[in-house]
């Protein structure tokens, strides 16, 4: 068995150690390692997306990341994406424009979704329903989620400039 290592990353602004096997993928260090259960594991092959977090900026599929890849890493998973209790425009969107269904896609959907908007801030329906097609729901049809997206870009755009 190989020798556990040393990381230290930053996740949600909080900085965190912790040591696992070398093999460990990111999102086990982060649902068992820093006990954050909010990123979920789906497919385990990267082609769900239940498990996108932010990583340095861009969104990365954590199943597809060993975490000593993050050392040293700035990383937001969903928990981090609210503040001082208050949901993200996102968030927000989502729970008004009925995002969701039975949640498990939604923390990879909603990180995706405030990637794609950092890249694409004021994006058209078809742009959004591209953006988003990396992450696969079964529940809603995408309909209410495109809306929230675009919604969301909306109250962002009117709330950075």
């Amino acid at each position: 068995m190989p020798e556990p290592v040393s990381i230290s990353l930053t996740v949600n602004g909080i900085a965190r150690e912790g040591r696992c096997e070398p093999r460990k993928l990111l999102v086990d260090f982060i649902r068992e390692d820093l006990e954050l259960t909010g990123t979920h594991v789906g497919c385990e092959h990267g082609i769900c997306g239940a498990c996108t977090v932010i990583v340095n900026g861009e969104a990365a599929r954590s199943c597809l990341m060993l975490a000593v890849q993050a050392e040293g890493a700035e990383i937001l998973t969903i928990e981090g994406l609210a503040k001082d209790g208050k949901f993200h425009p996102l968030q927000e969107a989502f729970r008004q424009h009925h995002g969701l269904q039975c949640g498990f896609c939604t923390p990879g959907m909603l990180l995706t979704a405030l990637d794609f908007l950092r890249v694409n801030p004021h994006p058209t329906e078809l742009e959004i329903r591209e953006g988003i097609a990396a992450v696969l729901c079964r529940c809603t049809g995408y309909q209410g989620i495109v809306k929230a997206v675009d919604a969301a870009a909306k109250e962002l755009g009117r709330t950075t400039g």
